[in-house]
């Protein structure tokens, strides 16, 4: 598979500022059942592999896409269809995605997974620095996995005032192609 070309603007944006811990940090945008704005910070956790596909992980207890990178002014505002891999999903590919993203975080990141309900009144159930997850042991049921497919991609470079914007499309035989215009800041 090629590269897409907002991929490796993308990728030299996450390279140019991989000094800051929040270099992986995104807001997810959604609307609510009740047409009520939703709005949260996710950590971009990498490419599903083989495609253009953005892999975040998330807690299915919580209610939950720009990428903005305040060094360089660079924002990439992303829109593209959601795919939430959840403990009940066993097909087996998608089963295999949630486990590998599961073992490929930090013990940390595992145990909030098994932390008190997030938003819930404090209880007396253990802090989230006190609890310890089975390294061994499979992804918890609150551990989910959420994909991102996207179909445009709108980005902008306010210091040098360029933009462009990216869009997908299917050719006849299946294949996602991109193309890409240039847009007045």
């Amino acid at each position: 598979m090629a590269t897409s070309p907002w991929r490796e603007l993308l990728q030299q944006a996450m390279q140019s500022h991989k000094h800051l811990k929040h270099s992986t940090h995104l807001q997810l945008a959604t609307v609510r059942p009740d047409g009520r704005p939703a709005n949260r910070t996710l950590i971009f956790r990498g490419f599903v592999e083989g495609s253009d596909k953005l892999q975040f992980t998330t807690d299915s207890r919580t209610h939950k896409i720009c990428y903005h990178f305040t060094n360089s002014w660079e924002q990439f505002r992303i829109h593209g269809t959601l795919d939430l891999i959840g403990h009940a999903d066993y097909e087996s590919a998608r089963k295999s995605l949630r486990e590998k993203a599961w073992f490929d975080s930090s013990p940390r990141a595992r145990a909030a997974f098994a932390a008190p309900h997030p938003g819930h009144p404090k209880g007396s159930e253990p802090s989230e620095g006190n609890l310890q997850v089975d390294p061994n042991q499979g992804p918890l049921d609150t551990f989910c996995v959420l994909t991102l497919d996207p179909e445009e991609i709108d980005y902008y470079h306010a210091k040098d005032a360029v933009r462009i914007l990216f869009k997908s499309s299917t050719t006849e035989i299946g294949h996602k192609v991109w193309s890409q215009q240039e847009l007045n800041p």
